[in-house]
């Protein structure tokens, strides 16, 4: 019989206790608003982006939790008896009207109380023409269920997203706190649907003017406009393109040789992408400008045409701020 493993990072059925399973071993951590494991470095601020974490640790399946338990804190020490005072009692008494303890908690809890964050929408079902990996797990929050999964199998979940606050957790969607994260890993969904999603809708599908546009985005979500930003030498511009999960074999950066524009086609792994032609504002050198890229930007090496000119912005198009741009070399005492 089939039995669920304990270990954290892990949480799949197992017939054969030799089987590798992938766990991280330690504790999680959330200091600050950053999510984590207290076994290996990454962190993030989404609980989603921290349920997403590698194990680091490949062992055995377990059904008894025997990773080590979280160092306890030292007692605080114990305040001094604070002496009581009877007050002095007078002879004249006064009927005020105060209001009651009760109502004065129920005021008080109120007023501390977090704002309730609103729920995001529901994940979308899977899609009818894309088949179900044997082993995914079901992408909806709280739903830990493996495909296949049985015909009469319903997908219990939170349509809401995890809450931390001062030291409770739960979820946005429903009442239930807890202390402990086994605890809040372990409140069951409250919300039901008839199936599961494994592997969710395509992009193309979401948006159905991705695919067999005129500019060729191929199914690609397109990306209207990305942060950038740059700074400048005397004989060179650095530049920064802001865009996560750049795929740099299907990417390409172009100079072209009259030295006045960058051409940028950029595809991300999660299916968008950023195609623009870069208007500069002075002209540059094609031969001996490089870009690099890295997880989340695009770094550019423009070389100026004209060494010592200033770019008071990078592109022509761009509306000029009034500052004066001098570079050059600082001249000795």
């Amino acid at each position: 019989m089939a039995q669920k493993c304990v270990h954290k990072g892990c949480g799949k059925p197992f017939s054969d206790p030799t089987e590798e399973c992938h766990y991280h071993p330690g504790p999680p951590e959330f200091h600050e608003g950053q999510k984590g494991w207290k076994c290996c470095k990454p962190r993030y601020l989404t609980f989603d982006e921290f349920l997403s974490i590698p194990p680091c640790t490949t062992g055995l399946h377990s059904t008894v939790d025997d990773n080590p338990l979280p160092e306890s804190k030292p007692p605080p020490p114990s305040a001094a008896p604070v002496p009581t005072v009877k007050p002095i009692s007078t002879t004249t008494t006064t009927n005020v009207s105060t209001p009651s303890a009760a109502a004065t908690t129920a005021q008080s809890t109120s007023a501390s109380a977090p704002p309730q964050a609103a729920p995001p929408p529901e994940s979308d079902s899977d899609d009818p023409n894309t088949p179900t990996p044997p082993g995914a797990t079901c992408k909806r929050r709280g739903c830990d269920v493996t495909s296949p999964a049985t015909s009469s199998s319903e997908c219990t979940y939170h349509p809401g997203v995890a809450l931390f606050h001062e030291g409770t957790k739960g979820w946005t969607c429903c009442k239930r706190r807890v202390l402990e994260f086994d605890e809040f890993m372990r409140i069951r969904g409250c919300k039901t649907r008839a199936s599961h999603c494994f592997v969710g809708k395509r992009k193309s599908a979401r948006r159905k003017s991705g695919a067999g546009d005129g500019d060729g985005d191929g199914g690609f979500e397109k990306v209207e406009t990305v942060r950038h930003d740059f700074y400048q030498t005397g004989s060179l511009v650095h530049a920064t393109y802001f865009l996560k999960k750049i795929d740099k074999a299907a990417s390409s950066v172009e100079f072209p040789e009259d030295g006045r524009s960058v051409l940028l086609d950029l595809k991300t792994g999660d299916a968008r992408r950023y195609k623009a032609t870069v208007p500069l504002f002075g002209r540059v050198a094609p031969g001996e400008c490089a870009f690099r890229v890295a997880g989340t930007k695009l770094d550019l090496t423009l070389k100026k045409a004209e060494a010592g000119q200033g770019w008071p912005v990078l592109r022509s198009d761009e509306r000029l701020t009034g500052e004066i741009i001098q570079t050059g070399v600082a001249g000795r005492a």
